[in-house]
């Protein structure tokens, strides 16, 4: 079942395109991978499936419904969850009140559904152990789980992973992939933009690569690596597989 349906998206900021005709779709379930280099336009389309931003032209369907004008708090009631590529908690509230933000606030949650909610969402990250904490005192990793946790308890039923893996050492990384996969296999849509390349191929089912607002291929994740036209993309360079640009 197609989970999101867009088509044709275009921005422009004044010059300068960010997206240029762009349509994919997304299933319940699947994982889509994004990537390209910086100023692709890979925020920029997260933004405009959020309605952060409005398009410039293009369709945006969500759950069989044009959401293309909807207002971003809409999309997030409907299912629409995002993280971003800086986390930004609410430093002097608790680990626990900053999941309960997004249980009360993006899913309209109250009282015992939404702590159920914000400590499911902790579970999930794997924050329960510094529910109490705050949020100001964690480290970059379990700031990285923070934001997956406040986006999680919007309960969403599509979530947009920007950068997440940004920052993390080799180390890390293992248990945030499974995490991330996770949450797919629990029927989760998921739209994972990342420099790591390594980290996406260990999750999603297609992968597409933006250059400049065009999509320049998108299909099977390990032969859109190996593209010529993605490879052109990244400078020449024929090996991508562990790129981190």
């Amino acid at each position: 079942m197609t989970l999101l349906d867009a088509d044709g998206l275009a921005k422009s900021f004044g010059q300068v395109v960010t997206a240029r005709s762009v349509s994919f779709h997304v299933a319940a379930g699947e994982a889509l991978g994004i990537v390209g280099p910086n100023g692709a336009g890979k925020s920029t389309l997260l933004n405009l499936i959020t309605g952060a931003l409005p398009v410039d032209a293009g369709r945006i369907g969500f759950d069989g419904a044009d959401i293309t004008r909807a207002p971003a708090a809409h999309r997030t009631a409907m299912g629409i969850g995002r993280t971003f590529q800086i986390p930004r908690p609410f430093e002097g509230m608790t680990v626990f009140e900053n999941a309960l933000v997004g249980s009360t606030f993006g899913a309209g949650l109250r009282r015992r559904a939404a702590d159920a909610q914000a400590w499911e969402a902790l579970e999930t990250a794997g924050l329960t152990h510094v529910a109490n904490a705050p949020a100001g005192s964690l480290r970059l990793l379990d700031r990285k789980r923070l934001e997956l946790a406040r986006a999680l308890a919007t309960r969403p039923r599509l979530l947009l992973l920007d950068e997440i893996a940004g920052g993390l050492t080799e180390h890390e990384l293992p248990a945030l992939i499974s995490t991330v996969a996770a949450i797919r296999d629990g029927g989760t849509g998921v739209i994972w933009i990342e420099h790591i390349v390594h980290a996406l191929l260990q999750v999603v089912d297609r992968l597409m690569c933006l250059a400049q607002g065009d999509v320049v291929a998108t299909g099977d994740p390990r032969e859109v690596m190996a593209s010529d036209a993605v490879a052109s993309v990244y400078l020449g360079s024929p090996d991508l597989e562990g790129e981190t640009p």
